[in-house]
């Protein structure tokens, strides 16, 4: 399964999101670090969910983190987040 189509299906599970877009930058990075060939090493996600409501940036991030799992985080070098409540 791809990457960005399992950091939706877990995303949209936790959270259900108003809106949820996932765009995969990995294009951008090819050859700098972090890049390992694959095409899914670098990934931007903007969320809006009224789960996050209350929560600061800090614990929105690391809610995010947490649905994504330790096992698919580790695979991607970087996550840019926009997260809205």
């Amino acid at each position: 399964m791809l990457v960005e189509n399992e950091m939706k299906s877990k995303l949209e599970a936790t959270f259900a999101p108003e809106y949820l877009e996932i765009r995969n930058d990995s294009a951008k990075h090819s050859g700098h670090a972090g890049d390992d060939g694959s095409g899914e090493s670098h990934f931007h996600i903007t969320i809006k969910a009224t789960a996050f409501a209350g929560m600061n940036r800090v614990a929105r991030h690391r809610a995010v983190y947490a649905s994504l799992g330790k096992d698919l985080t580790t695979r991607v070098h970087a996550i840019g987040l926009d997260i809205q409540a």
